[in-house]
């Protein structure tokens, strides 16, 4: 049988296992800036007047 703590600890030491960390570290702040930074419908800036017809050809 496998011992899953010496592969794990063997692996997050490794050059693999740094690149790894960085990257799930790199994704995770990706995800909490881009959930902070999404526009409200009151900043948008409308398509056209509300008053004018678009005709699509």
């Amino acid at each position: 049988m496998i011992d899953r703590n010496a592969s794990q600890a063997s692996f997050w030491n490794t050059k693999v296992g740094h690149a790894a960390m960085a990257s799930i570290a790199a994704m995770v702040m990706m995800i909490a800036l881009s959930s902070q930074l999404q526009p409200s419908a009151a900043n948008a800036a409308p398509l056209a007047p509300a008053n004018a017809v678009i005709e699509i050809a």
